[in-house]
């Protein structure tokens, strides 16, 4: 009798523990929801730039890890320094998985500097499913600019161009600007990093700032050589990429007087580490965000995909969804008094 009971209330317990807990979506059902579908991968820039480069190379390798082999088709969506993309994951994309936004990591940063940005979104409401690549800021510039060191930007003015507050080609300079007392002039209003550079073999403009290193090694292979229009000017960087540091080209950070400047520009610094987010919005079922984080891990060790990096010059150095999603919370516990000092560097007090 009672070993009875016992028994009973055993086939209680698992009866309970199977209606609170459902069993998760097996692998079929999310290939049934996928199959026959198409993802569409946002990017949040022109065509040709460091942002796209790597967007299209995602897209060409994704579908197949994915179970039921979507299609994945980019679409650039340039504007605003990418918040279009930010915009319509969180409002009016389908929360489903067939979305994806790829976005400049400025524009998972501008809500903490900004309220009424946040009011928009909160990036610590996406999914995140990985990083392409964990990337160095540098400026590049002509090489006919007086200023040759990052010295020389105390006293002597060099001209930028960007495309919008809330870019890195605007943020940086106007941070280093703020902290370090440099005299860097930008001019906005570019749709991405590709028409910028376009500009600055023209001599419309003297540089660049906040563009990627592997951005400018795709467009401009020989920028090493000695032997070119243009050159790296400074790495925005707190260590600076090991091809650089051997070439001899110096940090911005050298020009950091005290441990507050430094903490400032750890924090403008520290979204180098997920420079190519690949974002779901809000409400997805959790399941298909774990299928699409896996599926992202293996398109990263693709044999295909890294061959195909190598011939277009790219760098690949990813991260996990996991890793990204904790490094953007990290970023929301920085210091009121940090965040309060580059909010007046941005001229985001409101």
């Amino acid at each position: 009798m009672k070993s009875g009971l016992a028994l009973l209330k055993m086939l209680v317990s698992i009866i309970a523990l199977a209606v609170i807990a459902p069993w998760p979506s097996s692998a079929q059902d999310v290939a049934s929801f996928f199959k026959g579908k198409t993802i569409t991968l946002n990017i949040g820039s022109s065509t040709g730039g460091g942002l796209d480069t790597y967007g299209r190379l995602v897209a060409r390798h994704l579908g197949k890890h994915i179970p039921g082999n979507p299609a994945v088709i980019p679409s650039n969506a340039p504007g605003a320094g990418a918040n279009i993309v930010a915009l319509r994951l969180d409002s009016v994309a389908p929360k489903d998985g067939t979305q994806i936004g790829l976005t400049f990591p400025a524009v998972l940063i501008d809500p903490l500097l900004k309220e009424s940005v946040r009011k928009d979104y909160d990036p610590t409401k996406f999914n995140y499913i990985g990083s392409a690549h964990a990337e160095v800021l540098v400026c590049f510039v002509r090489n006919d600019v007086a200023p040759k060191t990052p010295q020389d930007l105390l006293s002597q003015e060099l001209i930028l161009g960007a495309t919008a507050p809330g870019s890195t080609t605007w943020d940086y300079p106007t941070v280093e600007n703020h902290v370090l007392g440099t005299k860097l002039r930008v001019i906005t209003g570019y749709k991405g990093s590709r028409e910028v550079t376009l500009a600055v073999e023209k001599g419309e403009v003297q540089g660049i700032c906040g563009v990627g290193w592997g951005t400018i090694k795709v467009q401009y292979p020989e920028v090493l050589s000695g032997k070119f229009f243009g050159r790296i000017f400074a790495q925005e960087d707190i260590k600076g990429h090991r091809e650089l540091n051997s070439a001899g080209v110096p940090l911005m950070s050298d020009l950091v007087k005290t441990d507050d400047d430094r903490q400032a520009l750890q924090m403008l610094y520290a979204q180098s580490e997920f420079s190519r987010p690949f974002i779901l919005p809000p409400g997805v079922p959790a399941e298909r965000v774990q299928v699409l984080r896996k599926a992202f891990a293996e398109t990263m060790r693709d044999p295909d995909l890294l061959g195909e990096a190598q011939k277009l010059n790219l760098d690949v150095d990813s991260s996990s969804g996991e890793e990204v999603q904790a490094q953007v919370a990290k970023i929301y516990e920085t210091p009121p008094k940090v965040i309060e000092r580059m909010k007046k560097a941005l001229g985001r007090e409101k």
